[in-house]
């Protein structure tokens, strides 16, 4: 047998009698989580669902349960909430006479004998001799003086009905033999009740199939086999990293299903769950299949995008920075033709530069050159038509890139690391710059490291050799610019260019990715030959930044 996956309201409960396990701690609620609950149930507003006849309603977590018969149900997780719901329609049934009490459904703790009969007498109970009655106890003393705090003009009946009937519970019954172990899963967090779990419910549930045979068996398979694959796909970073920022390594399915949400509530966690559990209230096999088809859809439309480079690329880009979102992303796509949606993709990746002018950027305008050298290298790469490779958009979330300085400059002096860093500039001093090894004989002598004026001026120094070549003393404009992984920028932090260069390369011949355009400009492609190996020119410069021109120019204003 299946599970059973349900939407209940709290008076739905009032037939049956439960138990809780032995497994299970005790009753533990405090005060302010009763108040947070009677809150949200006060503050609730049901309203008219749009073309239907439904009203909205307030949703609590889920209930996990295990039949023992056809009334009786053990309680697996969730028996925290359901002690409480009891509490508070125990209070509200207080202001009934007693012929006139309604019936509640009944509660009993397997290691408190006591605790049905208890339960029964809450109003006039002082048996406090054991924790989990102090503490129901406590709890019914909570309740009591929300509802006196509330005064005269406050609606009880109105309360009452909105808790009754507007206020649901996602009932989950279990049909596994061995309930400890579905709640160690469960409380372990190995098998959370996720909303893509609580969907897949809706889809596989064989009372929503019409033909109950092989037929129905071998859809429900072929349905739980596409599943598998979607999840399965999803679960590579190179396609999740395409599609969003998101870093969650279970179920990112929930992905697809998020975007179909339209009704999406942010502060309900079964927001996506509660959206399908409503479209399929009407168990039709037809409407199941149709749902299902859509879901597919969205996911081979992702995968195309995927596969052909340009738009893996384009679209890679967009949603990388911000711009905009795959949901906006999958109705341009839907109401245009391919060509159409490729022009619209160019339309998009303008508007996300329009008002960026390349030869004003600064280092501080960090979001706009970030932008723009990421386009710049996207658009490298696919204007190089003997080059099939794709940007690693996985590896540029993962490894943290930004922009960095390609050569050293003077107010970004280390704290730590000093002699290191000296150390490492000294093997690159150039002879024909430093006459008569002045510098070098200086940084040879240099012992205080820990004096930071006498650090300064040393360091001034190096950076100044490193830097003769430049005519332009603005080493924050774009043209100094590329964009970095953070752990080689924290290991060699504002290191003149030739340590960069060095280190740069060695990651590279690693399997480290490094953008093409950033590998680029320390492999000196940007130079003239000979290249000055170990210095980042004025001329390198102003061929770098004409290169970034060119190549941006058809987005560029």
């Amino acid at each position: 047998m299946e599970n059973i996956l349900d939407l209940k309201t709290v008076n739905d409960l009032q037939e049956f009698r439960f138990l809780i396990p032995s497994y299970q701690r005790g009753y533990r609620w405090s005060s302010n989580q009763i108040k947070d609950l009677l809150n949200d149930v006060f503050e609730f507003k049901p309203k008219e669902v749009l073309n239907s006849d439904q009203k909205t309603w307030y949703c609590l977590q889920p209930i996990v349960v295990k039949k023992i018969d056809e009334t009786y149900f053990e309680v697996i997780d969730g028996q925290q909430r359901l002690t409480s719901i009891y509490i508070i329609l125990y209070y509200l049934n207080q202001q009934y006479a007693n012929d006139f009490k309604q019936k509640l459904f009944k509660l009993e703790y397997e290691t408190r004998k006591d605790s049905e009969s208890f339960l029964i007498e809450l109003n006039n109970n002082s048996n406090h001799n054991n924790i989990d009655f102090f503490y129901i106890s406590e709890a019914y003393k909570t309740v009591r003086e929300w509802f006196l705090e509330k005064g005269n003009s406050f609606n009880r009946n109105e309360f009452e009905s909105n808790f009754k009937f507007n206020t649901r519970v996602i009932w989950y019954e279990s049909t596994e033999e061995d309930s400890v172990a579905i709640f160690t899963r469960i409380n372990i967090g190995k098998i959370p009740l996720t909303n893509s779990e609580l969907i897949k419910a809706l889809f596989l549930n064989s009372s929503n199939f019409i033909d109950k045979n092989e037929k129905l068996r071998l859809r429900q398979l072929e349905i739980a086999s596409e599943w598998d694959n979607i999840e399965q796909t999803l679960q590579k970073d190179k396609i999740w990293f395409f599609l969003t920022e998101n870093k969650k390594s279970t179920n990112r399915i929930e992905f697809i299903f998020e975007l179909m949400n339209d009704e999406n509530d942010i502060n309900d966690l079964y927001s996506t769950f509660r959206f399908f559990q409503k479209k399929l209230k009407v168990k039709d096999e037809k409407l199941i299949n149709e749902y299902w088809l859509e879901i597919k859809r969205r996911y081979q439309i992702f995968c195309e995008w995927f596969d052909e480079r340009e738009l893996y690329h384009k679209i890679g880009y967009l949603i990388c920075i911000g711009f905009t979102d795959i949901k906006l992303l999958y109705d341009y796509n839907n109401s245009m033709t391919k060509s159409e949606f490729k022009l619209k993709l160019d339309e998009l990746i303008r508007s996300s530069v329009r008002n960026i002018k390349i030869n004003e950027l600064q280092y501080e305008d960090k979001e706009d050159v970030k932008r723009i050298l990421l386009l710049y290298n996207i658009v490298t790469m696919l204007k190089t038509t003997k080059d099939n490779s794709y940007f690693p958009f996985d590896s540029f979330k993962k490894d943290n890139w930004d922009i960095e300085h390609i050569t050293s400059v003077k107010s970004e002096m280390p704290d730590k690391g000093r002699e290191e860093w000296i150390n490492d500039a000294k093997i690159f001093i150039d002879p024909v710059i430093d006459k008569k090894d002045k510098l070098k004989k200086k940084i040879e002598n240099f012992k205080d490291y820990k004096n930071n004026d006498l650090f300064k001026e040393i360091y001034d120094e190096i950076i100044a050799h490193f830097n003769n070549n430049l005519k332009d003393s603005d080493v924050n404009d774009i043209s100094n610019l590329t964009l970095l992984d953070s752990s080689t920028n924290r290991g060699y932090k504002n290191a003149v260019f030739p340590i960069k260069r060095k280190t740069i390369i060695n990651r590279d011949k690693e399997g480290v990715f490094i953008p093409l355009c950033t590998k680029n400009v320390f492999l000196k492609y940007f130079s003239e030959y000979p290249p000055k190996i170990s210095f980042w020119t004025e001329e390198d410069r102003e061929n770098y930044e004409k290169d970034l021109e060119n190549t941006l120019s058809e987005y560029l204003n």
